[in-house]
């Protein structure tokens, strides 16, 4: 490959320098070397961009990098746990696998996570930048940038043009079955520092171009790593179990 030229060399280092901006925006260091947080709200359903009724009080909890938990329901019986490429769905009637689909797509987002296009794919030298020039996106004028992987993948960041903050990632996939083109977006809005990390209360799950779902946070926590027992599979199981209301 020819090494880039004058003009390329500029348009890499402006991606870089927004990219940066943003990091130091969601609270620099603090955010970047963040082991795991927690955070609590709510969260309801669309179906083709319409409220289709389902809606859940939810806790969960992130430690960096593949390790998830979500516990759903004001009783908090249910709880799904993804770890690493597995993932699991603990109720009163025990584990089960979260249906193939349903992983998929969870381990889509967070590999496509604005913590991973940072802590990962910033890091290798064969990322590809793309400047994309300013935009809008519901009402907020914005930096586009695009960071592409030696595999080829893609994720692209619009950053608020004033305060840096990023106000949708979004990325591109191809259905490994019917072959055809999606894309899955998260907008992000409402944002409130909690311990110096600026967090977006309110997240919107988009697929192509319909609404799946909307996220409320009540509040988040920024600690030290979440506790390992956290994440065991067997141990969330047996304790929803001894919890099992009698009949």
């Amino acid at each position: 490959m020819p090494p880039p030229d004058a003009a390329q060399r500029a348009s890499d280092a402006k991606v870089k320098a927004l990219l940066n901006e943003m990091v130091q925006a969601l609270g620099g260091d603090k955010w970047l070397n963040l082991p795991g947080f927690e955070t609590n709200g709510r969260t309801a359903g669309f179906y083709k961009g319409r409220p289709n009724g389902s809606t859940a009080e939810f806790v969960a909890y992130h430690a960096y990098p593949d390790k998830d938990r979500i516990e759903l329901g004001k009783k908090h019986d249910v709880v799904e746990l993804i770890l690493g490429n597995e993932g699991w769905e603990v109720t009163y009637k025990g584990k089960a696998p979260i249906p193939q689909k349903d992983l998929e797509d969870a381990l889509r987002r967070r590999d496509h996570s604005i913590e991973v296009a940072v802590r990962q794919w910033m890091k290798d030298p064969g990322t590809l930048y793309v400047n994309g020039g300013q935009t809008t996106v519901e009402r907020h004028l914005v930096d586009r940038v695009t960071l592409i992987s030696t595999a080829n993948d893609n994720i692209t960041l619009e950053l608020d043009a004033q305060t840096h903050l990023p106000v949708r990632r979004s990325f591109e996939w191809r259905d490994p079955v019917y072959k055809d083109q999606n894309v899955d977006a998260d907008e992000y809005e409402l944002y409130h520092l909690i311990d110096g990390i600026q967090t977006p209360f309110s997240v919107t799950r988009i697929h192509n171009d319909d609404m799946v779902s909307q996220r409320f946070l009540y509040n988040a926590t920024y600690g030290g790593p979440v506790p390992p027992e956290m994440f065991d599979v067997d141990a969330v199981t047996a304790k929803i179990a001894k919890n099992k209301p009698k009949k």
